[in-house]
């Protein structure tokens, strides 16, 4: 079965500071956790897809207008106090294993060293209905 592991950003209740403040060493090792991560999951055969996001000052949120015409605004908005900040699309044997993928995703380093405990989102990727419908 495969998963999307989705990282959260949530500037409200987080006791550690934007990445943009941390140091290069900082930045470096939780670079380098994210490709052990990756590397982790490539050897035991459950990685399919895994990228970094764009902050939010990057996103665009986009809606078809009059005759499909896309609308594209900025966002979130300023005000918005979480944002999508990576995924990871796994394939494992159970819920129960993608729940612990999670939780070691969840233990990124931040500044000092110190776990970030950022919450990680577990989704299921469900399947197509079958071609006869």
């Amino acid at each position: 079965m495969k998963y999307m592991l989705l990282m959260q950003f949530s500037a409200a209740g987080t006791d550690f500071p934007s990445i943009d403040t941390w140091t290069q060493d900082e930045v470096r090792a939780h670079i380098a956790f994210m490709g052990e991560v990756n590397a982790k999951l490539t050897a035991a055969g459950e990685w399919v897809d895994a990228q970094g996001l764009g902050g939010p000052q990057q996103a665009r949120i986009v809606r078809a207008g009059d005759g499909g015409t896309p609308v594209v605004t900025e966002g979130p908005f300023a005000e918005t106090k979480e944002f999508l900040a990576g995924y990871w699309i796994v394939d494992c044997e159970s819920p129960q294993r993608a729940v612990e993928l999670a939780s070691h995703i969840s233990t990124a380093p931040g500044p000092g060293g110190r776990p970030l405990n950022m919450p990680i989102e577990v989704h299921p990727v469900m399947s197509a209905p079958a071609q006869e419908l």
